[in-house]
């Protein structure tokens, strides 16, 4: 099995000894959120269409050129695939050491939200992950020392738009938004949003396209809520902003710091389903299911 399901169990059973102790409250008749499931399951139908890019500090054009050319290199003579066979075949991970941020070296700052594996994630003081790896990559090909700064999701763009940091390389979705923030490097990979749901929901299971899904989440009121990790095209999708305007959902939306927490608030009760990008919804909802 992937070598980084561990560190993500470690942090999963903490979150599961605290959900434990907060079932054990007792539940008011005719909750309607209040859901008595261990286990989740991802519907697996892509909601959304995304692709995910590297974003540089707009006053370095060079670095952005510096970027591309080496994501183009490493595509082409094997190491991007080999990065990726890391996490989605039989190959090892490689964790990743984070020198400290020194003013006097010559560094590349990577800015990134470390809870989103298998794009970023920690294990112990190192940092894993594909985007973590690549980062290393970029540092070694270009003759610097890397720095990660890690920090909460919706602070990435903002530490490079603000020059603190060089790039922003958190599994972030290309949109109008963040384009306004910083430069994005060449799309590297292709991602969608997919619904968390409990085990037992049953609501689901005839659905063949993503417009049956929002049909379905359509006729929800705001007695049902769906949560999200804060800054996602999730929440714009819960929320019904951006692009997503048309999907007029009235369910309450409640936002997290990482939809780890969210799926287990979810089987605690508190949400009734949670969205999230495809790869890591079905990481987490495997290593919750045990």
């Amino acid at each position: 099995m992937k070598k980084f399901t561990k560190i993500l169990s470690l942090a999963l059973a903490v979150v599961l000894i605290v959900g434990a102790f907060a079932a054990c409250g007792k539940k008011e008749e005719g909750d309607k959120t209040a859901n008595t499931a261990k286990t989740a399951k991802v519907i697996n139908i892509k909601l959304t269409e995304e692709k995910y890019a590297f974003g540089v500090d707009k006053d370095q054009p060079e670095l952005l050129t510096q970027v591309n050319e080496i994501l183009s290199e490493m595509k082409a003579n094997g190491e991007f695939d080999e990065i990726i066979n890391h996490y989605f075949g039989n190959g090892t991970p490689v964790p990743v050491v984070s020198a400290k941020e020194d003013a006097s070296k010559d560094q590349l700052i990577i800015a990134t939200a470390a809870d989103f594996p298998p794009f970023e994630y920690t294990e112990g003081t190192n940092f894993v992950g594909i985007d973590m790896e690549i980062a290393a990559a970029l540092a070694k090909k270009m003759n610097k020392e890397l720095v990660i700064n890690n920090m909460n999701f919706e602070s990435v763009c903002m530490s490079v738009q603000q020059h603190k940091c060089d790039i922003a390389m958190a599994g972030l979705t290309i949109t109008p938004e963040r384009a306004e923030l910083l430069n994005f490097a060449n799309p590297y990979y292709e991602a969608s949003q997919n619904l968390i749901v409990p085990s037992s929901e049953t609501k689901f299971d005839a659905c063949k396209t993503a417009d049956d899904v929002l049909a379905i989440l359509q006729t929800l009121d705001s007695s049902s809520s769906i949560g999200f990790q804060s800054g996602t095209t999730g929440q714009k999708y819960a929320m019904n902003t951006d692009d997503y305007e048309e999907n007029a959902l009235k369910v309450k939306a409640q936002g997290y710091d990482n939809a780890a927490q969210a799926v287990q608030d979810m089987l605690n009760g508190n949400l009734t389903y949670v969205i999230t990008d495809e790869v890591p919804a079905n990481q987490i909802v495997k290593q919750i299911n045990g």
